[in-house]
């Protein structure tokens, strides 16, 4: 089973992917450390906004507790100092355009001595009249009250704020957009007022800042901002970033070079010799150094398709040149051929006639090669045996004398084919054999045999065959041992060496078998 392999786009996605995610991660670290900063920006703006409206209110008390510290004072050295109090009343009142109403209470009266405003503002329950403590909140009356005691502590004299003057000196003066301003004291709360709705609490950013030395504090609330869509993608941006340029770079890669080089190796593997490549045609790519690969393949392959035409009628030139060179060799074998034949008709002896047949067998048998050889040359597939043998086999049979015209051959052959230079002493060692049993006995019979794979003497021949000629004629005998001796043996040896086998004679069968070469 073969592994999963990765193809070469997803290799180069996953490989700029890698190479951008350090800059990704180092874009997340400064996105992460922007919006850090702008929370950190954010709550310092609260903090001054807070500062800010703690200290304009801590102001106006302490300017307001000054000049009321005069007046009780200097009530307690005149009782009849109302010229004072009006006075008072006047600088309260015209406070930031904004009323802010007094009221002063005697220890032994219990009762007010003097006071501004309406009567109802400043009726104060006896319980918060002399409080030691220096402010109050009365959320149920909506005011803020500051005491400001006598040096002697007879008098004390309570400054009465109300929400529209609290609320006008502790408005933020920054950009907040949604904001809303308490006071408080221990448990007791009072709303002054903001651009908040009063119901909102959640998702809130508090502040509290003190006011001054009165013991109450001021609480600046602002609402956070929804994490929405736009928050969000502030912060995963350069994530997205990371990944469109990994996907852009990619796109690119792929556009420009890969998707041209898996064209430009397909062109290339279905190259055929003799085809001119066109891979710009079918490839459009910007990419210069791709033209310049594709022109470079074209360039080869159009040399390659020349060469192969020079090669192709250089190949014709020289199938006709063989044709020619087999017909002349043909023709000069047959003109060989029947010169013998004249000249054996015209010998003076029986015994020239004979040698005369004798050399034209050889030269028929030369011939018979050539055909075959020719025949089978354009196919380069080496000469057929079996038809050789038995062409050859017939030619012995027309050229064997007048006393033998009943002689036999008898072929067994398989398909299998030789080179030329097997042939040639191949047929020349049957044709010897054929004339040596003919001329021992002419009445006699020939069998010939070419089997691959036979054992010869407990030796067994793979790539090679076995040519056996077997005859009765051939058994060992006084007169073929003359035959052998005067002229035959040293023929017969002299091919088996060409064959590079030994020649094996059974006598008692009167059988030669050799062993010979094929072609792969």
């Amino acid at each position: 089973m073969t592994e999963p392999r990765l193809s070469t786009g997803v290799k180069t996605f996953l490989i700029l992917t890698l190479a951008l995610l350090p800059l990704g991660l180092i874009a997340l670290f400064a996105s992460l450390q922007a919006s850090r900063t702008a929370e950190l920006e954010k709550a310092a703006l609260l903090n001054v906004a807070a500062n800010e409206s703690a200290r304009q209110l801590a102001a106006d008390i302490a300017a307001d507790r000054s000049a009321l510290r005069l007046v009780v004072n200097s009530l307690v050295a005149d009782r009849q100092g109302i010229d004072i109090c009006a006075r008072a009343g006047e600088i309260l009142r015209n406070r930031g355009g904004t009323r802010v109403d007094f009221v002063i209470y005697g220890r032994q009266t219990g009762g007010p001595l003097c006071y501004s405003g309406p009567r109802t503002n400043i009726s104060l329950p006896e319980a918060i009249r002399f409080n030691a403590e220096q402010a109050d909140i009365l959320p149920m009356r909506h005011q803020l009250v500051i005491r400001t005691p006598s040096n002697e502590g007879q008098l004390v004299a309570i400054a009465i704020y109300g929400i529209p003057f609290l609320e006008r000196r502790t408005n933020p003066e920054t950009a907040l957009q949604s904001y809303r301003v308490l006071l408080k004291k221990g448990r007791e709360t009072m709303d002054i007022g903001g651009t908040l709705p009063r119901r909102a609490a959640a998702n809130l950013d508090q502040v509290s800042t003190p006011l001054g030395d009165t013991g109450v504090h001021l609480l600046l609330r602002v609402k956070e901002p929804p994490v929405d869509i736009a928050r969000s993608l502030s912060v995963f941006l350069p994530l997205l970033m990371w990944f469109a340029a990994a996907a852009i770079g990619w796109f690119v890669v792929n556009r420009l070079l890969i998707h041209p080089l898996i064209q430009l190796r397909r062109l290339v593997s279905d190259y055929r010799p003799g085809e001119v490549l066109e891979p710009l045609r079918r490839m459009p790519t910007p990419a210069q150094e791709i033209r310049d690969l594709g022109q470079t393949f074209r360039a080869i392959t159009q040399t390659v398709a020349d060469h192969e035409e020079e090669l192709a009628a250089g190949l014709e030139r020289q199938r006709r040149l063989t044709r020619e060179v087999h017909h002349r060799v043909k023709n000069n074998l047959q003109i060989i051929a029947s010169l013998i034949n004249l000249h054996s008709r015209s010998a003076p002896t029986p015994e020239a006639g004979d040698a005369y047949t004798s050399i034209q067998r050889r030269v028929e048998a030369l011939s018979v090669v050539h055909r075959n050889h020719y025949a089978e040359l354009e196919e380069h597939r080496g000469v057929g045996i079996r038809s050789l043998v038995g062409e050859l086999s017939v030619s012995l049979r027309a050229s064997m004398p007048e006393d033998a015209p009943n002689m036999a051959i008898q072929v067994h052959s398989d398909h299998l084919y030789v080179s030329q230079d097997v042939a040639v002493p191949v047929a020349f060692l049957i044709t010897e054999l054929v004339e040596l049993a003919t001329l021992v006995d002419p009445m006699t019979s020939i069998k010939i045999s070419v089997r691959s794979g036979e054992v010869v003497r407990q030796r067994t021949h793979g790539q090679r065959a076995i040519l056996r000629v077997q005859s009765d004629a051939l058994r060992s005998s006084p007169l073929i041992s003359r035959y052998l001796d005067d002229r035959f043996g040293r023929i017969l040896t002299g091919l088996s060496r060409q064959l590079r086998a030994p020649l094996e004679y059974d006598a008692k069968k009167g059988e030669y078998a050799i062993a010979i070469g094929l072609v792969d």
